[in-house]
């Protein structure tokens, strides 16, 4: 709910701000009616997939269709709205996602080569599961009539650069007051806390490091080289670490490759031989053991948790919501 309403929001203040309806939207589902969110909230819609494909040969037709998905994304398949999308971008209609959207747009064959980007929880399953995108870590990325943001207040942003685009940055400038906004974030910002916020770290070398790890997941660094690459010894980072982390640099790096199996493990059907190796272990046994030595259970026990259903339910897929642009736009959400 917050990437849906932060992107619906964005252009009511717009109209505010302009002083008449520039912007116009409608939501749409599936198949019509209400769809219940994850949170519990329930949301009318004014359309059904079915009729706004007509409305592509009419007067109606919309300037953008932008999806927005559930957690449950990865298990979701509707080759109707997958069809419906691609109509779209063939007919010259901008496309976007806001959060797990990303993974309806790369079904429906949009990202191929595309630089998108999906949320950070999101981003190791999707990287492996659609090769031929060019996700990242940025909290939104435009590539060629293609919008997608990382969800959440990202949808926000995007928003305001689709607005100041057509608008110019006064009146982006506006909606940040309205909205208690210091400013609008650029889409290279990253989605993610630094290590030192997360972490209350201040050494730079020690960030340097961490973020070297983060680069290297798969084809991991010896200890050496990544001292090396901030220009101490081996020994003096290791005591850097245990002073500033409480534990090894070998630890901290055991714990990223964790975090990202785990994340593998949740939302994608690789089978674990595989997750071990993307996650730099020497084989399945050496990641079993130590994914139970600090999760206290087994990668297999993981995997059973892997796409649970929603608590309450999704009518029919997710929901899609109609935004019109000076032209006219369009959004799904779940």
């Amino acid at each position: 709910m917050l990437a849906f309403t932060s992107a619906i929001e964005a252009l009511r203040l717009a109209n505010r701000v302009l002083g008449y309806k520039a912007f116009h939207w409608r939501l749409v589902s599936d198949g019509g009616g209400t769809v219940r969110a994850s949170c519990g909230l329930s949301m009318p819609t004014d359309s059904y997939l079915a009729l706004e494909r007509k409305c592509l040969f009419g007067t109606d037709r919309p300037s953008m269709a932008i999806i927005c998905a559930d957690d449950n994304v990865e298990e979701y398949s509707n080759k109707s709205l997958e069809a419906w999308l691609r109509e779209c971008k063939h007919r010259g209609i901008d496309v976007g996602a806001l959060g797990t959207g990303t993974y309806v747009l790369a079904k429906a064959g949009l990202l191929a080569n595309k630089r998108c980007t999906i949320h950070w929880e999101k981003l190791p399953g999707f990287a492996e599961r659609f090769i031929g995108t060019v996700p990242n870590t940025s909290i939104y990325e435009i590539d060629g009539g293609i919008w997608t943001c990382a969800g959440g207040s990202a949808s926000f942003d995007m928003m305001l650069h689709l607005i100041e685009r057509d608008f110019g940055e006064q009146t982006a400038a506006g909606i940040c007051e309205l909205a208690l906004l210091e400013r609008v974030r650029a889409p290279g910002e990253r989605q993610r806390l630094p290590l030192s916020r997360r972490c209350g770290i201040l050494n730079e070398t020690v960030i340097k490091a961490a973020q070297l790890m983060e680069l290297h997941l798969t084809e991991l660094l010896s200890m050496d080289d990544l001292a090396a690459s901030v220009d101490l010894s081996r020994r003096q980072i290791e005591r850097l670490f245990r002073r500033e982390l409480d534990c090894s640099p070998v630890c901290y790096y055991r714990q990223l490759r964790l975090e990202r199996a785990k994340l593998l493990l949740t939302q994608s059907t690789m089978p674990i031989v595989d997750i071990a190796v993307a996650c730099g272990f020497i084989s399945a046994s050496h990641f079993s053991k130590c994914y139970r030595e600090t999760n206290g259970t087994s990668p297999q026990e993981a995997r059973k948790t892997r796409l649970r259903p929603a608590p309450h339910p999704v009518a029919a897929g997710p929901a899609i919501a109609n935004v019109k642009l000076p032209r006219q736009t369009f959004v799904e959400a779940a």
